[in-house]
């Protein structure tokens, strides 16, 4: 059986000096879905922050089997491993073709950045549209999705989602749900997905953990998720 693309062990992660993350223990595959849910608080957003280097941890984390901990943003970053932060972290004054090509600026020299970006325009045809209009002026949804584009541009093995769906329509969201199960399935990439909608988390994962107060609380796939009656109760809302 392969290494899992990610495998963090006992994490625990600060701010300043007020401790976040208590030791918690995940894995994301090499081509699969594993979403991270909990209630506001619970620890995700840091928990993506964790293994971007952004914040002070403790533990172990491994990406194709090499230790990452203690590493800048910027070589975490290199490595193939993009975030998508909440609040989109688009370039709001540059255009969307603009945007996209930052997305590839460490491939600077790869023959394959403008078709990559035909492919991103395929699965984003509203981007399309839109290529030479400034990030500023898209509405939440076609930000949403010009971020994770951009995201993709990068080439990444790992992608870290933050909250993909919040703040969108209803219709937009299930839009951009629908998006990214046509991105997992035209290549080899691991998703780690943050989401408070747990429905449509549920439906495109293949593993989920459930995090409270800065710990793991349970795992499992979701349909294992799905027919715990005190998880549905505590963090599915049933």
């Amino acid at each position: 059986m392969s290494q899992p693309l990610l495998r963090v062990r006992d994490l625990r992660a600060f701010h300043g000096s007020t401790p976040a993350l208590h030791g918690i223990d995940l894995e994301v595959e090499r081509a699969g879905v594993t979403a991270l849910l909990g209630a506001n608080g619970a620890g995700k957003t840091t928990t993506l922050q964790a293994l971007c280097g952004m914040v002070r941890i403790q533990g172990s984390i491994h990406f194709d089997g090499r230790s990452i901990a203690g590493w800048l943003p910027e070589r975490i970053a290199a490595l193939g491993i993009a975030h998508v932060p909440e609040g989109r972290g688009t370039f709001l004054h540059l255009t969307v073709a603009e945007n996209l090509s930052l997305g590839a600026y460490l491939r600077k020299r790869d023959p394959d950045r403008e078709a990559d970006r035909d492919r991103m325009l395929g699965h984003f045809p509203r981007l399309k549209q839109r290529l030479n209009q400034q990030a500023g002026t898209l509405s939440g949804g076609e930000q949403q999705m010009l971020a994770i584009a951009r995201a993709l541009m990068m080439r990444p093995r790992l992608l870290l989602l933050d909250e993909p769906s919040f703040g969108l329509a209803p219709r937009v969201v299930i839009e951009l749900f629908d998006i990214l199960r046509q991105v997992r399935c035209a290549r080899p990439l691991g998703v780690l997905l943050v989401e408070q909608n747990a429905p449509l988390a549920l439906d495109l994962a293949d593993r989920v953990y459930l995090l409270d107060a800065g710990r793991i609380a349970a795992s499992g796939n979701p349909e294992q998720v799905r027919a715990d009656p005190a998880v549905r109760r505590a963090y599915l809302g049933d």
